[in-house]
């Protein structure tokens, strides 16, 4: 008998029950009589955020999961899994909820930015690499979220609708590679249907198949609150609820075992994999942790954040030779991004970083740029920015939160560093009858636009003026956290003003905060002061993006349309400018009516920490921007295999099937999957395919840098079966000194050269294509 089964074998079916569901928000429940210590989650795709919704601690913040994927390089994601693993020891986390590995399915799904690609080897070699590089050092990785979670609308009730060709072939794909390769410790269920089942009770998916078929021996937890069953998602095969103390297990699981409806065999089946996660992430037995980790600011981290950021951005156009920037020029940096970069996307997978180094500051020290703002990008308010409030008591900057009982007394009175909390959490402002947010205005600006941020009663007190403020509840699960409603005053006040916000205390998790802003000016002033510096320099670099009101958790985009008068910002400096490059601060697919009119556009994504150095880095060719676009880029809205994200009647057919992304376009799109420039040239030679048992096991293709520059080449090789749609079956980097060639071997992968057909794989043939993106084919073998 085991360690596990002993301690199984020792417990009540009420204590085996309680160890099924989270202790807390981010917790399991330790248990002494077993040897069982706490176990710590964190979600974490691109940093580990730790326990805490806000104010937690400072962590690095990486590239988004695209900007990594744009590298096509497995080490790249072998080393972000690494990375965080440090970032998870450090923090006492056990475990990370990620990667993310759904598709990219349509343009318009608000999370892409968290998830690799459109395609699913990709995806799936991505998810291997990231998942072993997290739990070779002892941190437990979860692949979320299981299944067919593309997109955000009505995520919680939507039945995603697909054929089981479909899931086999494209869905199911990343986590089989994931299970089999990588053998992750945790796999997330997701909220949504599959086909009319929840997929925390989907027991053909999770039971039948993923342990079953897969042999997985881990893990299968809830997304948070996604679980709202007893027996069927206990028999379905969902293993843990989340988050805790309580949920539709407890006592009600118990209830079910006495009653028959579950068997207890089950519970301890649900609890041998609680355990074996434990015992692997250090809960269950000896935890070592590494010391003298290097810091989120250290030297260290910012050069691998920077590389890492800078390698994986895309140059997209570059007429002329634009780029790299060489030679002593008169730049101007115009554009809101450029003074407020954007380094990550919005939801739960947000982290609190050291900085995050503007695109502006950056240039306008690598190049001496003069720096100008653009337009207004953001409808909604943010926090008050660092610095730009102050702790009325101490002088600190921040803000003071103060806890009162229903009599009015001082429960408790705290500095916080940022602008915003979480109340609700299980923390210090859960017993509070009322929560005062305070704090003086500092900014440097003599006008200022102050409010609140939150779903509540509030009154709110500025200088002269005293508002009573209701704040409605989003609709959405989690949009209190995720999206709180905002408000502002009508007018400004000054610099030094003191400002009071307090709201009534009420169950359910909300994020609070105050708003100090900068009155926004109109578009025709922001192009006039742009367009006028422009028409000076010899270089205008306009800097656009999205924000997290495009990209993030809990909502979908309704355009792929730039926001704010950006689009018109680019026209005007392209008309004026002698030469313009545009940098894209965004990790999804944008529409560029500008295109033809400017001279060069560099793919920036969400940098992280270290944005503006990497752009820098990138635009003067210090490391070479080498990145293959992860999603084709439609022209125009409505365009594409997929491209509504919004159920009707509860339902959200994938009617594309497995044409999904590139494999489904039949027309020319803006850009393809796979496309890429860098700074050199290249050309290709003769080629040969190695076949055995019909299936492709590699190609060797002779390869030649013929630029004047050294670069990174990706070989892509994709197969066209006849009648079916082509796909990607093998990728390879090669760096290549200029003027030198070699031959490329590229691994073909088997499992997708084959469809499902009535319940079994049959073998695909067919033409092989090697290209750079399928707007780009070099040969044909």
């Amino acid at each position: 008998m085991t360690g596990i089964d002993k301690a199984i074998a020792a417990l009540s079916l009420p204590a085996k029950v309680r160890l099924l569901t989270g202790a807390a928000m981010f917790s399991l429940r330790p248990e002494p009589e077993i040897g069982l210590a706490e176990l710590v989650l964190s979600d974490g795709p691109t940093g580990v955020r730790g326990t805490r919704f806000t104010g937690g601690p400072i962590a690095c913040l990486l590239p988004n999961a695209t900007l990594i994927a744009q590298h096509w390089d497995t080490r790249t994601a072998a080393e972000v899994g690494s990375l965080l693993a440090d970032e998870a020891a450090a923090q006492g986390v056990h475990v990370v909820l990620g990667p993310t590995i759904n598709l990219h399915r349509s343009p318009l799904g608000g999370r892409l930015f968290e998830a690799f690609s459109e395609d699913p080897l990709l995806t799936g070699a991505l998810a291997v690499a990231y998942v072993k590089g997290l739990q070779d050092k002892g941190i437990g990785a979860t692949p979320k979220h299981f299944l067919a979670n593309e997109s955000e609308t009505e995520r919680t009730s939507v039945s995603s609708v697909a054929d089981e060709r479909t899931l086999r072939e494209v869905y199911l794909l990343p986590f089989e590679m994931a299970v089999h390769e990588a053998r992750p410790w945790a796999v997330m269920a997701s909220y949504n249907k599959i086909n009319g089942v929840t997929a925390t009770e989907h027991r053909q998916l999770i039971e039948d198949l993923l342990k079953g078929e897969w042999g997985y021996d881990g893990l299968v937890m809830s997304d948070w609150f996604a679980t709202t069953s007893t027996a069927r998602s206990a028999n379905g095969g969902l293993d843990l609820v989340m988050p805790g103390p309580d949920g539709p297990w407890g006592g009600k699981l118990v209830a079910a075992v006495e009653a028959g409806e579950v068997t207890e065999s089950t519970v301890d089946d649900h609890l041998r994999r609680v355990l074996r996660l434990a015992e692997r992430a250090g809960a269950f037995g000896e935890r070592q942790v590494p010391a003298a980790l290097p810091a989120p600011d250290s030297p260290l981290r910012r050069e691998q954040l920077r590389r890492m950021a800078a390698r994986g951005m895309t140059v997209l156009v570059n007429r002329d030779a634009t780029l790299p920037l060489a030679g002593p020029e008169k730049v101007v940096v115009v554009g809101r991004h450029a003074i407020e970069t954007i380094g990550q996307g919005g939801g739960s997978a947000r982290v609190r970083p050291p900085h995050v180094v503007g695109i502006g500051d950056a240039l306008r020290q690598k190049l001496g740029a003069t720096v100008v703002d653009g337009v207004e990008v953001r409808a909604e308010p943010l926090p008050a920015a660092p610095g730009v409030l102050r702790d009325p008591e101490t002088g600190a900057v921040g803000m003071r939160v103060t806890a009162r009982d229903e009599a009015g007394a001082v429960l408790e009175s705290r500095p916080v560093d940022i602008a915003e909390v979480t109340a609700g959490d299980g923390d210090w402002l859960d017993a509070a009858a009322t929560i005062e947010l305070s704090a003086e205005i500092v900014s440097a600006d003599s006008s200022i636009i102050a409010g609140l941020r939150g779903n509540g009663d509030w009154t709110f007190e500025a200088g002269d003026t005293h508002e009573t403020v209701h704040l409605p509840e989003p609709a959405e699960l989690g949009g209190s956290v995720l999206h709180p409603p905002a408000w502002t005053t009508g007018g400004v006040v000054e610099s030094g003003t003191r400002v009071k916000a307090v709201t009534t205390g009420r169950p359910g998790m909300r994020r609070l905060g105050l708003v100090a802003r900068i009155p926004p000016r109109a578009d025709a002033d922001g192009i006039a002061e742009a367009t006028a510096a422009a028409r000076e320099a010899d270089l205008a670099v306009v800097v656009v993006g999205l924000t997290q009101e495009q990209e993030t958790e809990g909502s979908d985009k309704t355009t792929l349309a730039l926001p704010g008068a950006q689009d018109e910002l680019v026209g005007a400096v392209a008309a004026v400018a002698r030469r313009t490059v545009v940098v894209v601060n965004a990790a999804t697919p944008v529409l560029m009516p500008w295109l033809a009119e400017v001279d060069a556009v560099l793919w920036a994504g969400l940098p992280g920490q270290e944005a503006g150095a990497a752009v820098a880095a990138a635009l003067t060719g210090e490391i070479e921007p080498a990145g293959r676009l992860v999603t084709t880029f439609p022209r125009h809205d409505g365009e594409g295999p997929a491209w509504s994200t919004t159920p009707v009647n509860g339902e959200l057919p994938y009617t594309e099937g497995i044409a999904v992304g590139y494999r489904g376009w039949t027309s020319q799109p803006l850009f393809w999957f796979g496309h890429g420039l860098g700074y050199t040239e290249w050309s290709y030679g003769t080629a040969r395919r190695v076949e055995e048992d019909g299936v492709v096991r590699s190609v060797h293709v002779e390869v030649a840098n013929a630029g004047a520059r050294a670069g990174r080449e990706v070989v892509q090789v994709y197969l066209r079966p006849e009648g079916e749609p082509v796909r990607l079956i093998g990728w390879a980097g090669v760096d290549l000194a200029a003027g030198e060639r070699a031959e490329v071997e590229v691994r073909c992968d088997a499992r997708v050269q084959r469809r499902w057909d009535n319940g079994s794989w049959q073998p695909l043939a067919g033409e092989v294509l090697i290209a750079r993106g399928l707007g780009d084919v070099r040969v044909r073998v």
